[in-house]
């Protein structure tokens, strides 16, 4: 048995357009809403969370309607043609109203001289790291509050600055939306029309790959597919670098033309699907390559109890999973959603290098963290992921705008290779558990665990961020923590180590 790596090179083009999209969404959206809308974290947190609320109800749903599907196309690939096609167009629509509400705010931005003195005569009040809730008017003269630096002599965008300006520029544009929240409605409309078309395909996306491809040699197909999604992430972040998304002069850029070479690249990826990938042919083939190596999908349900029912330790062993499950997605997503934020706020550093760094990290040690899996277990390379991710975050918590930039690199780096561990193997330990006919509904357990994590999580650590902004990476390290003890708890779902 080989692994046709082309073929599934091809299919992974659809995961990849799925993850060129959501890593814009991750990092961009977040910004847009704090600073051109002047959403407080907490709420910007519950716009983040829409989407995994919609995914918790759609994902199952759409996944079964293309179980059904007999389109000539095949069950999933007319999911992925609509829902791409029109996530694309509604994320392009995203752009003109954030340049609607983008007019209404040039008198404020970081680059016009008399910003600052717009900020201090419009009279606004702010809130300062400690918490307290101050009048810039009382805490400054405005001879005092123009001369206020946005970059110190070493280039770093000085703490002054970030607590006085920004945070005052933020309040600014939440009291023009309060006066017309006409942009803000229209983007949001337009974000959840993105929203929706997206969670029609992406179980439909997934489901392929095991549709095209053997039982055995499913594990190997997934680390290619995770590989594809990380690129795609990698290259939105390097144009971020390109554009400048995280640099303090272009907190109030235009997104446009960004959007627009985003749902470009979709377009593109699936046109390279499509004239690639045949897939009732390939299942067709998937089908007739298993019947001549005598691979039964259901072989495997007399090896796990009687009548193919889950015993209880298998049980609880699926709960400790799942709960694990949640709880990392909790920590690694609230700093993937925030960190954008956070980045500009407390780090003064541009947010896409550091997680173009974790994402390359993860990307190099997909395959080799497929071997070693294979021979010391699918559990034991989990809970050294869960330690190394959590060691970072619990280091990066200490971290601030005078620290090393090397450091942060590291510590970003040791996240992505802590994630690709937990990644690569938690998915095929919940299936591992499942019969042969039920793939899809453990499927289901299992971004259901996710999915509701995400919905939490960005709430969450939102609401903690408005308390101290500081505390999203002690949030993230407890909830990975948390983690390593529900796994520990685990017995069931490991693969058999090799000798």
């Amino acid at each position: 048995m080989k692994l046709n790596y082309k073929r599934t090179f091809f299919v992974g083009f659809a995961f990849f357009l799925i993850c060129t999209f959501w890593q814009a969404y991750d990092t961009v959206v977040p910004k847009i809403l704090t600073d051109k809308f002047g959403l407080d974290q907490t709420w910007s947190g519950v716009v983040m969370a829409m989407d995994n609320i919609f995914a918790l109800f759609l994902l199952p749903l759409f996944g079964t309607l293309s179980d059904k599907c007999k389109s000539k196309m095949g069950r999933r690939s007319p999911f992925i043609l609509f829902g791409t096609i029109i996530a694309c167009v509604a994320f392009v629509l995203m752009s003109v109203a954030d340049n609607s509400q983008l007019k209404r705010m040039e008198a404020v931005a970081p680059t016009s001289e008399s910003a600052q003195t717009v900020l201090y005569e419009a009279d606004l009040t702010v809130r300062t790291p400690e918490g307290e809730t101050v009048r810039i008017a009382d805490k400054y003269t405005l001879e005092q509050y123009e001369s206020i630096p946005m970059r110190n002599g070493e280039g770093d965008v000085t703490e002054e600055y970030t607590n006085y300006v920004v945070t005052a520029r933020q309040a600014y544009a939440a009291r023009l939306t309060d006066e017309d929240p006409s942009s803000l409605i229209f983007f949001v409309a337009m974000l959840l029309m993105a929203l929706l078309s997206m969670a029609t395909f992406r179980s439909p996306a997934v489901a392929l790959m095991p549709d095209v491809t053997i039982k055995p040699l499913r594990s190997k197909a997934n680390a290619i597919i995770n590989l594809m999604g990380a690129v795609g992430g990698i290259i939105v972040l390097v144009l971020g670098m390109v554009f400048g998304t995280g640099k303090a002069e272009k907190a109030l850029m235009s997104y446009t033309v960004f959007f627009c070479i985003i749902a470009a690249i979709m377009l593109i990826s699936l046109a390279i699907f499509f004239l690639t990938v045949r897939e009732p042919r390939f299942v067709r083939e998937m089908q007739e390559q298993s019947a001549a190596l005598n691979i039964d999908n259901n072989a495997d349900d007399e090896e796990k109890g009687s009548g193919g029912k889950m015993s209880k330790k298998e049980f609880c062993s699926l709960m400790f999973i799942l709960a694990s499950v949640i709880l990392w997605f909790m920590g690694y997503n609230a700093v993937t959603s925030k960190y954008s934020v956070y980045a500009s706020t407390v780090l003064n550093l541009d947010y896409n290098m550091t997680l173009t760094i974790a994402s390359a990290a993860a990307i190099v040690s997909y395959v080799p963290i497929g071997n070693i899996s294979s021979k010391i277990g699918r559990k034991k390379m989990i809970m050294a992921g869960i330690i190394i991710l959590g060691t970072s975050f619990f280091v990066a918590s200490f971290m601030r705008s005078e620290s090393p930039l090397w450091l942060m690199n590291i510590l970003f780096a040791m996240a992505g290779i802590g994630w690709a561990s937990i990644n690569v193997n938690s998915y095929p330990m919940v299936v591992e558990l499942s019969r042969g006919g039920d793939v899809g509904k453990y499927t289901g357990f299992y971004y259901t665990a996710s999915m509701a994590a995400q919905t939490a999580t960005p709430i969450i650590s939102g609401f903690f961020m408005d308390i101290k902004m500081t505390s999203l990476f002690i949030y993230a390290t407890v909830c990975v923590a948390c983690a390593f003890i529900t796994m520990f708890f685990v017995r069931h779902g490991d693969n058999k180590p090799k000798a």
